[in-house]
């Protein structure tokens, strides 16, 4: 499946009736787009911006529960929000087992739609944000020699420049050189800055 940069939001959607609501989320978004069927979606360019998925459970081609897992298998990880109008208890709870984070039963209001999508997407961006952060953080690592990696780890354990001097071999003049360096090369103000990104990291001492 393609990605581009296209849109802000995703829809599948195959419900007439719930036009208007659609077109009250899209002048918040700025952008969707609605698929006739789930395969139409799976063969589309997707974009790589926040967004969600609105799937109704009954669609043309398949059962929107089964499409949701398709997704999954897919690689697709946009927040679903599913509505039907056929919904029970057991019918929900899968739906949110597998990570839906809506259900939205028919008929419902405009508001409860636009809610439901603003939510997602705003769910999106905020792990798309997270993961840039882990990213950056494990890029900037990889440029730390393996010295100043060892060095990382033991300063974010909290031992002091003479500590870390004893463990590795080196002086203490090194130890701290090197731990300046660390500090520049991550980007870190403050020990706990340094001693966050080591958690992001999950660093352990081999």
């Amino acid at each position: 499946m393609k990605r581009t940069r296209e849109l802000s939001s995703t829809s599948l959607t195959t419900t007439h009736p719930y036009a208007a609501p659609w077109r009250a989320c899209s002048r918040q978004l700025g952008s969707t787009r609605s698929y006739g069927t789930a395969r139409e979606f799976l063969d589309s360019t997707l974009s790589d911006a926040p967004g969600c998925l609105v799937i109704d459970v009954r669609l043309p081609d398949t059962n929107g529960l089964v499409f949701q897992t398709q997704l999954a298998q897919a690689g697709v990880r946009l927040p679903v929000v599913m509505m039907t109008g056929h919904g029970d208890i057991p019918m929900t709870v899968r739906a949110m087992k597998s990570g839906a984070i809506d259900f939205l039963a028919k008929p419902f209001r405009d508001q409860e739609m636009l809610d439901a999508v603003l939510a997602a997407v705003e769910r999106d961006r905020q792990r798309r944000a997270a993961e840039q952060r882990i990213s950056q953080v494990q890029q900037r690592f990889a440029t730390l020699s393996a010295r100043q990696q060892q060095v990382m780890l033991l300063v974010t354990t909290g031992k002091l420049n003479k500590q870390v001097a004893a463990d590795l071999g080196i002086s203490e003049i090194t130890a701290k050189n090197h731990r300046g360096v660390v500090m520049r090369k991550m980007g870190a103000r403050t020990l706990a800055d340094l001693v966050r990104m080591a958690e992001v990291l999950k660093m352990e001492k081999p």
